[in-house]
């Protein structure tokens, strides 16, 4: 049996009096105090999430870009320096291994965030890539000092596992910038806070050392996240907190995380998206550049098919269809899966998003959601639920 595993946060999450779960091999907090208080908090104000689980790895030599066009199904040889992209890594037949989050730290150097729990396939998929691309590269030795970056070595490609050298903090909410700005430590920061764009990041430093930033999250609200050395989690944590308390900042665990993402109609690994699921039938066609010459389920990907899509549902009352109820006709035909669900916190009613027959996914249709063996009425509308005011 795994022995499970937990953040750098362990005992910050224990002494705030944190409810645990498992989350992809690691014990993670679902709950600080409630589940709404805590997504209320992030709609209207902030929430501090610990999202250090999450894998990352350097991708570094002067074909870096060529090969992760080769290895993910976008374009990222054409993102400008200190922007951010959400991608996909495919297998060859097309399924989604998982989704990611790239940076561009340099001309040849990027930063892929995954999901914890596909940590090692997405260390094997980016390695065995490798080779289509250069003949041979070398895997050199990431310094421990913090730096975003190879220290030594000629190569073509070097990817390297770094996720248990880093911590990842996430401040969602629509008064996010005001607490980093507020943080005692964090200091030279390389873009103004108001000239931070949308999925861009900024170089800064927390107590005199490298701190990553960037504007992106899985809220649908404003805010960042903070990549850090793992021994300097805690303290930033801290200071965090400590800055974000007269703006209503709250601690908040995945329970919150879940709700405010599926308002936001962002996909969960496992649930809206898998090795089963295409690009297309999730919705993501458009992240996919087809017109690169060649990357890894480019065939398979362009083929035609008729599997089900994901729509949004809305429905009426307080009863929810949660993950695995059926989507069904009037007269009972099962048309599809429920994937996600949940009474929506911020618009007071069900919604959910599900994989249903192409034939019934244009917006409007009215289906009925198969909840314990009572059909409620439900709606299909577009994506997301919730959007917030800019």
């Amino acid at each position: 049996m795994t022995e499970p595993r937990y953040t750098p946060l362990r005992e910050r999450h224990e002494a705030l009096g944190a409810s645990f779960t498992d989350f992809g091999g690691w014990q993670m907090p679902v709950r600080y105090t409630s589940d709404l208080a805590e997504h209320h908090a992030v709609r209207a104000a902030a929430g501090l999430f610990d999202i250090s689980h999450m894998a990352e790895f350097l991708v570094d030599g002067p074909k870096a870009a060529e090969y992760l066009d080769y290895a993910l199904a976008g374009r990222l040889s054409t993102m400008a320096i200190g922007k951010a992209k959400y991608s996909l890594l495919l297998a060859e037949d097309g399924g989604i291994i998982d989704d990611v989050i790239v940076y561009r730290l340099g001309d040849d150097r990027f930063l892929i965030i995954s999901n914890a729990g596909n940590r090692d396939a997405v260390a094997e998929a980016l390695a065995t890539r490798i080779r289509p691309v250069v003949f041979a590269a070398t895997a050199d030795v990431l310094g421990d000092d913090g730096s975003f970056g190879f220290i030594s070595g000629s190569h073509a490609v070097a990817v390297e596992d770094v996720s248990d050298a880093y911590g990842l903090i996430a401040v969602q909410g629509p008064a996010a910038e005001m607490i980093l700005a507020a943080t005692d430590g964090i200091e030279e920061i390389s873009t103004p806070w108001s000239e931070q764009k949308y999925y861009s990041w900024a170089s800064a430093t927390y107590n005199g050392k490298p701190l990553l930033l960037a504007r992106t999250g899985y809220t649908g609200e404003d805010g960042f996240e903070l990549l850090v050395s793992a021994a300097d989690t805690a303290a930033l944590w801290d200071d965090l907190l400590a800055a974000g308390e007269p703006h209503g900042l709250v601690p908040a665990g995945l329970a919150a995380r879940d709700t405010l993402r599926l308002e936001a109609g962002m996909p969960l690994y496992g649930h809206e998206l898998s090795r089963d699921i295409k690009p297309a039938q999730a919705g993501f066609g458009r992240v996919v550049a087809a017109d690169k010459e060649r990357f890894v389920g480019k065939d398979a990907v362009a083929a035609a098919s008729d599997s089900r899509v994901l729509v949004g549902l809305t429905a009426e009352g307080r009863r929810a269809g949660r993950a695995g109820y059926p989507v069904v006709a009037e007269d009972g035909t099962v048309l599809g899966e429920i994937t996600s669900g949940a009474l929506s916190p911020t618009l007071g009613h069900p919604i959910a998003m599900a994989f249903i027959d192409p034939a019934s996914s244009e917006a409007g249709t009215e289906l009925f959601l198969d909840v314990r063996g009572t059909k409620i009425p439900a709606t299909v509308t577009a994506l997301p639920f919730y959007r917030r005011k800019k």
